[in-house]
């Protein structure tokens, strides 16, 4: 099954991301599911590793972002090809679950799997899909009378949404499950922003979701402290407002450290400015959990990514010596770059590709 399962996959891959070939692509899952492979064995170790690998190639720049978004559309067709296929049908055996994204995140199709799973296993599922405002959530959470919410976030800068989404559900008497890249590989995350349990993947979140979850503690029982005691210091919101002005000053500083920028196009500028802007998004959100490690984890994969975009990487330190003497004052925010410069230092050392010896 598993040598059957690595060539089918490699056949989805070529279809979806390389020849754009949605019929191929569905016609692979849906003969796999007629010839008895489970429906969940392949959303998840068929479809799922296609999705990780296409990200994976996008990274190494070995696909575009057009061929990314194509191949991602393809396999969100194809799940629903499969979902609607009669031998993926189950008889209802749980209860209701609501499955949603934070605000502000836009990666769905790992909720998309989880709703299909629990489908699969017998749950009425409430799938509501990318980027759900949280007063819409609470909302539905009314309305529906879920039993549990299993929300989803892939990108740490969405984790103080992801806090007021997880205290909101919970205040209405509703337990959360999380899951996500963005609450860590260890769902340590999760745990500090008080989720009432974590999943590393889908199938560990049904698991978990049907030996079930213990219920809130009840508003009027729980201290407000906003669980983070470490925000009282303020740096979180006082960096967070003040992220446009530092992105400016960091772009006008490095027309004077960087004299390639003098020869950038608007075109470039503006991707600069991009890049710029995501690093104190992330710094931002290392200030908010209290957590250097995140951010240095971003620095390093935006090394690799700017590398494999034949892009030095030693234009990235300029930026951590810009930001850490503007918020010089900030000393939770100082900690981070400072760790992220040193892990730089080897990175940017090393000759860049294709440079003069």
């Amino acid at each position: 099954m598993t040598a059957d399962l690595t060539g089918l996959r490699d056949r989805l891959l070529v279809a979806a991301a390389l020849d754009r070939d949605e019929f191929t692509a569905a016609g692979l899952v849906t003969g796999a599911l007629d010839h008895g492979v489970p429906a969940e064995t392949l959303l998840l170790d068929l479809i799922a590793p296609v999705q990780a690998k296409v990200g994976t190639e996008w990274a190494a720049n070995r696909l575009t972002v057009a061929q990314e978004h194509a191949a991602t559309a393809i396999v969100e067709r194809v799940i629903t090809a499969l979902a609607h296929h009669p031998a993926a049908r189950a008889t209802t055996r749980y209860g209701k679950v609501t499955v949603a994204c934070v605000e502000q995140e836009w990666h769905s199709l790992p909720a998309r799997l989880l709703a299909e799973v629990l489908t699969l296993r017998g749950w009425e599922v409430d799938f509501l899909g990318a980027q759900v405002p949280t007063p819409h959530l609470v909302a539905h959470l009314h309305h529906t009378g879920a039993d549990a919410v299993a929300l989803s976030s892939s990108l740490p800068p969405r984790l103080p949404t992801a806090h007021a989404a997880i205290t909101a559900c919970q205040s209405v008497g509703v337990p959360v499950l999380a899951g996500g890249a963005a609450f860590g590989p260890d769902g340590r995350f999760a745990r500090m922003l008080g989720a009432n349990a974590w999943a590393p993947d889908a199938r560990a979140a049904a698991d978990r979701l049907a030996a079930g979850l213990a219920p809130p503690v009840p508003a009027d029982v729980r201290q407000r402290i906003d669980d983070l005691p470490h925000l009282a210091d303020q740096e979180y919101t006082l960096v967070t407002r003040s992220r446009g002005q530092l992105v400016k000053q960091v772009l006008t500083q490095l027309d004077d450290l960087v004299p390639a920028m003098a020869t950038y196009t608007d075109v470039q500028r503006e991707r600069t400015a991009e890049d710029i802007a995501h690093i104190v998004e992330f710094l931002t959100v290392a200030i908010y959990t209290d957590d250097d490690e995140l951010f240095t984890t971003f620095m390093t994969w935006t090394a690799d990514i700017l590398t494999a975009r034949h892009v030095p990487a030693r234009s990235l330190p300029p930026v951590l010596d810009i930001l850490t003497a503007a918020l010089k004052d900030f000393p939770r925010a100082v900690r981070p770059l400072e760790r992220a410069r040193a892990a730089l230092a080897d990175i940017t050392a090393a000759p860049h590709p294709g440079a003069p010896a």
